[in-house]
């Protein structure tokens, strides 16, 4: 993140949540050049839709604990296909995989910057080398 880049600390958090409860290829996209109505995206996706759901309360959760604003709107609670956190400035998609495949929204802001970010990890299982191998 440049100086010039609009503070991220949120959609960081919000992709760190979303790591945190599982969320499958999440991303956070810089979107505020090209987007006039927010600065930051962030997507990720849920196997099924209970996860889809904690995923996004999850989401909320930690960026209400952290000090951060509470979500003006949230739509798609009730099929969660797509669940879509508006915080104004940050939009945070968490999606279905199918329903993220078939909308394909990297595809259609490709052209925009990826925010980079490291998932919260315990320090314990970075150090015993624990994880995917």
């Amino acid at each position: 993140m440049t100086d010039l880049e609009p503070d991220a600390t949120w959609a960081v958090e919000a992709a760190r949540a979303a790591d945190a409860k599982g969320g499958r290829d999440v991303v956070v996209l810089h979107v505020g050049p090209v987007l006039a109505v927010c600065e930051h995206f962030v997507i990720a996706s849920g196997s099924n839709t209970r996860q889809v759901r904690t995923i996004a309360e999850e989401v909320e959760r930690r960026i209400a604990e952290a000090g951060g604003p509470r979500p003006l709107r949230v739509e798609g609670r009730d099929d969660l296909q797509w669940v879509l956190l508006d915080y104004g400035d940050l939009v945070v998609h968490v999606f279905l995989e199918e329903t993220r495949a078939y909308y394909d929204l990297e595809r259609l802001w490709s052209d925009v910057p990826r925010v980079a970010w490291e998932p919260d990890r315990p320090a314990a299982s970075a150090a015993s080398g624990a994880g995917p191998a």
